[in-house]
């Protein structure tokens, strides 16, 4: 991709991120994800109601009459998307690979994070972390994190949550709201856990339909794209194909029964597909809360 088509491209995913940042979700993203919690404001004057635990006892005492504490929400948050670019991100079906919408979901979520003033940071991993941006503010920063994964060589390697679990965590000492963007190939372990105890974690699985739906093309040579293994399937033969179906079925449930058993929300998108509504559905579900 030389430079002209690299901006063009930039622009083109600026252009459409924004608008669904700020006509679609600017409310929600506000509601749902409501900050690091409580900060000391100023001090007044008691009035019946009030709870006697925000009582202030040194300025009480130094006024002879009860004064409470008042807190208001800290707002400004910091975001972390965690991106999976590993060898399975580069597969796609529908005249879009996974890894082309992981990067349009990213925007989305960026444009929305600056347009609350959140800072925004990145964590690419595959086996390794293969690069971290850390979180910043503003429009440039989420431009060079867009160009950044339109850039980006994807690896070879496998999905290693744990690896991108435990740098989230020895890196990120704040809590901060997270989002895990990955297609699902790998195995979940006590990391999860850890950084969803630390921080406030959502998780997208972007899948194609292909991934759980073979279509009869006879004898075919697969190659996983992480391992590099091959193998022919037969996928004329039906019983083959609904297991097929099956055995995915089932592992993307345990990864989202795992995710929930935790209490981290998530949702499930296919390329091709309209990612909007499971975006809005998330962002509800949190506003519930």
């Amino acid at each position: 991709m030389n430079t002209e088509d690299l901006l063009k491209k930039v622009h083109r995913i600026e252009i459409k991120a924004k608008r669904l940042s700020q006509d679609v979700f600017a409310g929600q993203y506000h509601s749902a994800f409501k900050g690091k919690g409580m900060t000391f404001s100023e001090v007044r004057e008691y009035t019946y109601g009030d709870d006697i635990r925000n009582i202030d006892w040194n300025v009480t005492a130094r006024y002879n009459t009860p004064y409470v504490k008042i807190f208001e929400e800290e707002r400004e948050l910091t975001v972390v998307l965690l991106i999976d670019v590993s060898g399975s991100t580069m597969f796609g079906s529908n005249n879009n690979l996974k890894s082309e919408v992981i990067t349009e979901i990213a925007a989305v979520l960026a444009f929305s994070a600056i347009h609350n003033n959140d800072k925004v940071g990145v964590i690419l991993f595959s086996d390794k972390i293969e690069k971290y941006i850390p979180p910043k503010k503003g429009l440039s920063h989420v431009l060079a994190v867009i160009r950044e994964l339109l850039t980006f060589k994807r690896s070879n390697g496998k999905t290693d949550f744990s690896t991108a679990f435990m740098f989230l965590s020895n890196v990120i000492k704040k809590r901060s709201t997270c989002f895990l963007i990955t297609d699902g190939f790998g195995k979940f372990d006590d990391s999860l856990h850890i950084a969803a105890r630390k921080h406030d974690l959502s998780c997208l699985f972007v899948n194609d339909e292909k991934e759980f739906k073979l279509s009869n093309m006879g004898l075919v040579r697969f190659t996983d794209a992480e391992t590099g293994e091959s193998l022919w399937i037969d996928t004329s033969d039906r019983i083959t194909r609904e297991n097929f179906k099956a055995y995915r079925e089932q592992q993307q449930n345990e990864n989202m029964n795992e995710m929930t058993k935790y209490g981290i929300d998530n949702v499930q998108m296919l390329c091709g597909d309209d990612y909007i509504k499971p975006l809005v559905k998330l962002f509800a579900k949190r506003e519930r809360r």
